[in-house]
């Protein structure tokens, strides 16, 4: 027959995510194109022994129905880290459970946006968060990231003549460029955030991986009865297990609890008992601080070899922390035959364009360090190299 799709799912944009998931599960390929965290700092052990305990434990209770807004102790231990790490009183009610903080884009996106509301983000910005938006058809407006975040003059613009329901930004360790809000910026964007009916939507994924171990506070600090903050513990304890989590004013809370539970209910209760008991008993502040360390080592390798051994013309972004850099290419080299021709050399990069929700993008590229070691940067930069210059004109 003839399926009579909606409108929106004309919306959507092409997504490049199948095609790279299938290159990721090649043994052949270095990957930098995926964003995956680094299966080695997953504790295995550490997580099964939580859900042994739970199963032996409260075993019929975890794998019965819950309520939508999540599981309290949860709830609790990240309002209480809040408060200890950033000096931030969010209540546990203000908290609500999520299936990793992807949900959250398409929760917040549901409970604002009409067809031909206005939505702005960061250019270039998160892929996931442009896909996600596309199905409730907006109107997209971005705004240049600079180093040390958005161009403020092109932001107050937006903001004061697009009048968007939300702007979408990723203050700390941006996906995909790695670049990070200085203070202040920081204080910039909330100021004109204040003067307006613009909600700020700050995902935080990144906010745990600083090399330098440093916390930065985040933007919904400064405005909190005008911001929600998602956060996820996919990128420090599992991704698998898909927990993430929202924080946002009592109002915007009730409205995005009705959107999920008609939803899915609730997310994986089993999942937040696990994982919450796991966290009763081991120190997430020194496991957070192996990974960050470990991930700077990645990025400062990686970097080093563009500057030393890359062609010339070709620029990239310095990250302080997260998983992610990009990479602007020699003039005349297309993102995405470079992307064809880094496959025939067994090397796989993400090309720029899909996280260019205006369009653009073309001359430049994301690379990942997060899931690959010292060798496997070391060969599969090589292979890039060799794959730039054969297309250089």
């Amino acid at each position: 027959m003839e399926f009579r799709f909606s409108h929106r799912m004309h919306c959507a944009p092409p997504s490049f995510l199948d095609r790279l998931f299938a290159v990721s599960k090649d043994p052949e390929i270095i990957s930098f194109a995926g964003g995956l965290p680094s299966a080695r700092f997953i504790d295995l052990e550490g997580i099964r022994d939580a859900a042994t305990r739970v199963l032996e434990e409260d075993g019929r209770d975890a794998l019965q129905y819950s309520t939508t807004d999540g599981y309290l102790p949860l709830r609790e231990y990240i309002s209480r880290r809040y408060r200890r790490r950033l000096n931030l009183s969010i209540p546990p009610e203000q908290i609500q459970i999520v299936n990793g903080s992807q949900q959250c884009l398409d929760l917040v996106a549901k409970i604002f946006l009409d067809p031909g509301d206005t939505v702005a983000m960061e250019r270039p910005g998160y892929l996931g968060a442009i896909e996600a938006f596309s199905l409730y058809e907006p109107v997209f407006r971005d705004v240049a990231l600079l180093p040390g975040g958005p161009d403020t003059g092109e932001f107050s613009r937006v903001i004061r003549e697009a009048r968007p329901k939300f702007f979408y930004g990723i203050p700390n360790s941006q996906n995909p460029s790695g670049q990070t809000y200085s203070p202040d910026a920081r204080r910039a964007v909330a100021e004109i955030i204040r003067d307006s009916e613009t909600l700020f939507y700050e995902d935080d994924a990144f906010g745990e991986l600083f090399f330098d171990g440093k916390p930065r506070p985040p933007v919904a600090g400064l405005i909190p009865g005008q911001a929600v903050l998602s956060g996820s513990f996919s990128k420090i304890i599992a991704p698998g297990m898909r927990i993430g989590w929202i924080c946002a004013p009592p109002e915007v809370i009730a409205k995005f609890n009705c959107a999920k539970q008609a939803a899915d209910l609730h997310s994986n209760f089993l999942c937040q008992k696990i994982l919450s008991a796991y966290l009763e008993t081991h120190d997430l502040d020194s496991h957070v601080r192996r990974i960050a360390r470990a991930y700077g080592e990645n990025c400062r390798l990686m970097c080093e070899i563009l500057d030393d051994r890359f062609p010339p013309g070709l620029s990239h972004t310095e990250p302080e922390g997260g998983m992610f850099l990009m990479v602007t290419l020699p003039p005349g080299i297309d993102s995405h035959r470079l992307f064809e021709e880094g496959l025939s050399k067994g090397v796989a990069v993400l090309p720029g364009t899909p996280f260019y929700a205006c369009g653009g993008g073309e001359s430049t590229i994301r690379l990942n360090f997060s899931n690959v070691d010292e060798e496997q940067i070391k060969e599969g930069m090589d292979r890039l190299s060799s794959a730039i210059r054969d297309l250089a004109p």
